[in-house]
């Protein structure tokens, strides 16, 4: 037992700089500022906490499940922890962009997260094209289910009501994708949520930067948390090595490399290179698994 275990246990639902928003098992919130300049909580940690005046002040936190990175042009930070899975929105309008799923697909992976797939506007004439660069995923075991989030909302609540229930799901997805349809059509007072937090928090106009846990039935069993636009996931904590363990299409032909410590890029004798020549892998795979192999070069943890 650590020093820490007498101290009230919370759950962070919102984070805004040094503040996070706490809430009690009981249901109760509470803004708290964070001890220690090094501490770094995300939403969706468990954390200890005791009062401070009016507002609390965090000690401790709990081992994490799972931790998932983002990054910008300068930095690589965490952003949310302790999920079930990961829904990704994608659409045909705007077309979907294959590198940001296959980077959330490897980070998820790599924290041990399951995925599930969202394609939306399937009633748009560009559906057909996004469902068919989804192939390659539906064939490596990724689940893709499909829905009209804005045209048929009965239909998409009673597809996503059993996909989500029990679970805490970070949901992603970039601009325009639907994903404020989809949190606006499972969490009804979501606005009034958010508006809620900003006030707890002082981060005003900066609410749309904040990730944001929300429950969905009155025994919070489950969750979903919004983390506004979609997300470059940080990879840095990858070991470029690791990178085609993390791609199971790429995974299924590493065995039949001539090298042990092939890099897929060039060697002759490559199993990879040779499923991309009989295309058992996609062209845009390989493409986007040298350009995070790069990156990977480039860059240090």
């Amino acid at each position: 037992m650590t020093k820490f275990a007498a101290l009230d246990l919370g759950r962070v639902v919102a984070a805004h700089g040094r503040h996070v928003m706490v809430e009690t098992p009981e249901g109760e919130r509470l803004s708290c500022h964070l001890r220690g300049k090094k501490s770094d909580c995300v939403v969706g940690d468990l954390v200890r906490w005791q009062p401070a005046g009016d507002e609390g002040v965090v000690e401790h936190i709990e081992p994490r499940r799972n931790l998932l990175f983002r990054q910008d042009d300068w930095r690589t930070k965490s952003f949310a922890a302790n999920l079930d899975q990961i829904l990704v929105l994608v659409a045909g309008e705007p077309m979907f962009s294959e590198t940001q799923l296959a980077r959330a697909l490897i980070a998820a992976d790599s924290a041990g997260i399951a995925v599930q797939v969202l394609l939306n506007k399937i009633d748009l004439p560009q559906a057909a094209l996004a469902r068919e660069r989804l192939l390659p995923y539906r064939a490596m075991g990724i689940t893709v289910v499909e829905s009209a989030l804005k045209a048929r909302p009965d239909g998409a609540r009673a597809l996503l009501t059993p996909l989500l229930a029990g679970r805490t799901t970070l949901v992603l997805g970039p601009s325009g994708t639907g994903k404020s349809t989809l949190i606006n059509l499972m969490v009804p007072n979501a606005a009034a949520q958010v508006g809620e937090v900003s006030q707890a928090l002082n981060s005003g106009r900066h609410t749309t930067t904040t990730t944001t846990w929300y429950w969905l039935d009155a025994q919070r069993s489950t969750a979903l948390i919004d983390s506004p636009g979609f997300q470059e996931f940080g990879l840095r904590q990858i070991d470029a090595q690791q990178l085609p363990l993390l791609m199971p299409d790429l995974n299924a032909f590493v065995a039949n490399c001539r090298f042990y410590n092939c890099t897929h890029r060039q060697e002759p004798g490559c199993g990879v290179i040779a499923a991309v020549e009989r295309g058992e892998i996609s062209a845009s795979r390989w493409r986007i698994y040298g350009e995070i192999c790069d990156e990977l070069a480039r860059t240090k943890w």
